[in-house]
């Protein structure tokens, strides 16, 4: 299964919207990426930003079971958001 551009878009804003709840983890991904506040409002809706939350909330199994659980998705749901984002670029070669 695929996710078409705008369902992923909305999966990542999702996932930003997880994050910025997240007061342990938000520092982290705050620290990580170097964004600040004003940031994330301004890149909130380009999709390069939106790939790079979900590249930072899938570096961690734990990070993406609890954000998945929030929003009752599948497992899966934001590796294939990430995918469609990143559009053939972003495909591995196996």
């Amino acid at each position: 299964m695929t996710l078409s551009q705008e369902a992923a878009s909305t999966i990542a804003l999702k996932a930003l919207a997880w994050l910025v709840s997240n007061d342990e983890l938000m520092p982290v991904f705050m620290g990580a990426t170097g964004a600040s506040e004003d940031d994330l409002r301004a890149q909130a809706a380009d999709p390069g930003f939106q790939a790079s939350v979900l590249e930072f909330l899938t570096m961690d199994d734990a990070w993406v079971v609890s954000f998945c659980d929030t929003i009752s998705e599948d497992y899966m749901t934001p590796m294939m958001a990430l995918n469609a984002l990143r559009g053939e670029a972003g495909r591995h070669w196996t």
